[in-house]
């Protein structure tokens, strides 16, 4: 438990900066007058990295704590370039203005603190020069001074408390670049290859969202075109490493219908980098799987992350992630899908609440927040003539494929306070239904994002799940994104889900 917890600080640590930059600059001297500027911090690198005859040059910055910033501007972005950059570089919004700084830097400067405040600077050298440290930015071009001495910056300073979460589903992805299924809209000229697109639509919600963790709910490799499940695996994975993006993942029905176990693949995934996912605990009885490989009754990938407040760090939100593993074990009397067995309600009834037990006892000083994904729905994912938002309002969808027996997972989450639970599966479902009972849960589903799966049903679009939680409000919201057509750079049924840190009903 502690090396999930630590794990999950070194990977989110953007949410426990209190520090901000509030300027930066070059400064050159003599080998024997560099002295530092009152007030400023120097980057104890020279940047003739020594081969300056009688010059050095020193990158310094300075550095306050929100809390204590009186009207001083905040750097939200830097540039190194000969002539000033446009106006929509870089964040801010309208107030921001660049400034420029000796040897070619620009100084992009907020007079509020917003959520892409620059929170570190570091210099590195030459073209080839790499930057894979969490949070971390490296700035294209070199200062016009010394051995290319080139500007990193740390970006993603949540002074506004929110939380971003991307939940992407049933990528089914291939050995090789795979077959489309049932794409919408068609391909004509050049065909349509499966994981291509996929791949460019995922990457491009990212890149517009900018979430700050993503959680795959399982199906990420479709076992029967992916005969060496490693390759497809390694797909998904470089687009959360490529951005420096903390991802967990679950399992589905389709992950291991290849060459690795589902033990296996955990274990690849968690040893991946920005990879917060987890083998969890040995559940119930050691069982064989249809291959004859060995597993836990309660399968793999039962685990949680905390995610920590702004300041303090006590936890704002705790995820939790359980393995609903594959098709019913007993075919003749309850057909169709799996179920989270016994073992796996114990184990998370015990952990929610020796949570709650800590979190009563922090001084948070918002609501505490809980959250969880599935891969297969919950039986209540068919209740009737509940509060709907998606899906059912629009058009008709495929009925859920949840399992049919019961066993009473739904109630467990309630009575640990989980408000939200979202699963995936069923490809033209992204709904979100709320069991409006005593206690209220909204059960959702993300949608299929993968072209290797089937979609159809009334032109399915392949669509990701957003949720952003807005501590202050003790407030979730939520809405979809599309692959393509007139709505493919729309939020689509934004609603919120939590207020008060209670199950909302849609407005």
């Amino acid at each position: 438990m502690a090396r999930r917890i630590v794990r999950t600080i070194i990977q989110l640590i953007i949410l426990s900066v209190a520090l901000v930059i509030t300027d930066v600059t070059y400064q050159s001297c003599f080998l024997l007058g560099c002295a530092i500027k009152e007030g400023w911090i120097r980057i104890d690198k020279d940047l003739f990295l020594g081969k300056g005859l009688f010059t050095q040059g020193y990158i310094q910055f300075k550095r306050m704590k929100e809390e204590e910033l009186n009207g001083e501007k905040v750097v939200v972005d830097i540039r190194i370039r000969r002539s000033e950059p446009t106006a929509s570089e870089g964040g801010g919004g309208s107030d921001a203005k660049w400034e420029s700084r000796p040897g070619g830097v620009w100084v992009k400067r907020s007079p509020k603190v917003i959520g892409d405040a620059v929170t570190g600077v570091d210099v590195l050298f030459g073209p080839d020069a790499a930057e894979v440290r969490p949070g971390w930015v490296l700035r294209e071009g070199s200062l016009a001074v010394g051995e290319s001495p080139r500007i990193t910056v740390r970006m993603g300073f949540r002074s506004d408390h929110k939380f971003k979460i991307i939940q992407i589903s049933d990528l089914h992805l291939s050995t090789g670049v795979g077959a489309c299924r049932d794409p919408e809209p068609v391909e004509t000229i050049d065909g349509c290859e499966a994981d291509p697109r996929t791949l460019e639509f995922v990457g491009r919600i990212l890149d517009e969202e900018r979430p700050d963790f993503a959680v795959l709910s399982g199906d990420q490799v479709n076992g029967d075109t992916a005969p060496d499940a490693q390759t497809a695996i390694l797909k998904f994975a470089e687009l959360f490493v490529k951005r420096k993006t903390p991802y967990a993942t679950i399992l589905g029905n389709h992950d291991d219908e290849g060459n690795l176990s589902r033990e296996d693949i955990m274990k690849l995934t968690a040893s991946l980098p920005y990879s917060l996912s987890e083998l969890g605990p040995a559940l119930g009885e050691r069982v064989l799987d249809k291959k004859g490989r060995g597993g836990s009754q309660g399968g793999v990938g039962n685990y949680h992350v905390e995610v920590l407040a702004h300041k303090g760090g006590h936890s704002a939100l705790t995820i939790y992630f359980l393995d609903t593993h594959a098709y019913s074990p007993n075919e003749k009397k309850y057909r169709g899908y799996d179920w989270v067995k016994p073992s796996q309600i114990s184990w998370f009834k015990e952990l929610a609440s020796t949570l709650k037990n800590k979190h009563d006892h922090n001084s948070y000083s918002f609501v505490h927040l809980d959250m969880a994904f599935i891969h297969i729905p919950l039986p209540e994912y068919r209740l009737a003539g509940r509060p709907i938002v998606g899906g059912y309002n629009n058009a008709p969808r495929e009925p859920p494929t949840a399992p049919n027996y019961n066993s009473g997972f739904k109630n467990a989450l309630v009575d640990a306070g989980v408000s939200v639970v979202s699963a995936g599966h069923d490809h033209a479902n992204e709904y979100c239904l709320l069991d409006d009972g005593k206690e209220s849960l909204w059960m959702c589903y993300a949608g299929g994002s993968g072209f290797g799966g089937y979609g159809g049903w009334n032109k399915y679009q392949r669509r990701v799940r957003l949720f952003e939680i807005n501590a202050p409000l003790d407030r979730i919201t939520t809405w979809k994104r599309v692959e393509r057509g007139p709505d493919k750079d729309k939020r689509i049924d934004e609603q919120i889900l939590v207020e008060g840190g209670k199950a909302a009903q849609p407005k």
